[in-house]
């Protein structure tokens, strides 16, 4: 259940999250918030000192608490998530695109083509939810027509970054036992090589079609949307029977929306305001190493 709808009172753990720069004081900020909504905060204690700190309040709900802790601490990441489902989650499903890297892969291929801003305004109409995604994607492509296919890992080598804790938040899991799926609305020819850097276990995407050594402009069905994106968490988590609590998926656009509502503890990356309000929790500032404290891993726990 999403935080927007979790109403219930129940044991909370909040997690407050700012590397090298979160204090006590923060903590009795965040009671003192808590306090505010008749919670009672009971124990804290430092998942590693100056970076980040658990507290545990009863009295309250998930989105009352996430609502008032977001605006009294305005510079800290928080994450608040009931303290009866796992802490440490068996499944990752991650979107790749300003998530697990820093770019939107086909805004870059297209500036190739000196199409960049055109193509960009529509991925970035489309991440808010103002258009259907998938005639988005098919007309973006198109644009792609004629395109050599060589310059797709041209693109991949100068453009595509990882995103900071990347590495560190699938790899961290993996050794834990978790089971990490990468899930894009993107591409194969991106996904794949992505996939396999930051150490996933799997990844699903879209797939250009090319004839010929050339792009020409259209995208394999059935399309990577939404309701696949979903439909991937649940399958991976229906093979390995594992609990819906036990779930953790992160994204940053509209096309999340649907596997962030969907698993257990649903976070929104640097995202744009639609997935952030539909998710548990939002990451607003730190990078995705926010995900392991959000799990109580300490930096120690780290897998490079």
């Amino acid at each position: 259940m999403t935080a927007t709808m979790d109403l219930s009172p129940v044991t909370l753990i909040i997690t407050l999250v700012a590397e090298g720069r979160l204090s006590a004081a923060d903590g009795t900020r965040a009671s003192d918030a808590l306090r505010t909504l008749g919670a009672e905060p009971e124990a804290a204690s430092w998942i590693d000192p100056g970076d980040a700190l658990d507290i545990t309040a009863t009295g309250t709900a998930v989105a009352p608490a996430r609502a008032a802790l977001e605006t009294a601490l305005p510079g800290i990441d928080i994450i608040v998530q009931p303290a009866n489902a796992p802490r440490r989650k068996a499944l990752l499903v991650a979107d790749m695109d300003s998530t697990m890297i820093t770019v939107e892969c086909i805004d870059e291929l297209a500036d190739y083509a000196g199409l960049k801003a055109e193509v960009a305004a529509v991925t970035e109409a489309a991440m808010r939810g103002e258009l259907d995604f998938e005639k988005a994607l098919d007309a973006r492509v198109a644009l792609l027509a004629g395109m050599d296919a060589a310059v797709i890992e041209q693109c991949r080598r100068e453009r595509v970054r990882l995103m900071p804790g990347a590495r560190a938040l699938v790899r961290t899991m993996a050794a834990n036992g978790a089971h990490t799926l990468l899930v894009s609305g993107g591409f194969t020819a991106f996904t794949a090589p992505v996939a396999a850097e930051i150490g996933f276990a799997a990844q699903h995407a879209n797939t250009l079609l090319i004839e010929a050594g050339k792009l020409t402009g259209k995208v394999a069905r059935p399309i990577v949307d939404a309701a696949v994106k979903r439909a991937q968490l649940l399958a991976a988590a229906a093979e390995r029977n594992l609990p819906h609590a036990a779930t953790l998926a992160v994204g940053d656009g509209a096309n999340d929306i649907p596997m962030l509502e969907t698993a257990g503890l649903g976070i929104a990356y640097h995202a744009k305001p639609k997935a952030s309000a539909a998710a548990d929790a939002a990451v607003r500032h730190g990078d995705l190493t926010v995900l392991l404290r959000a799990q109580g891993y300490r930096r120690s726990d780290w897998q490079a």
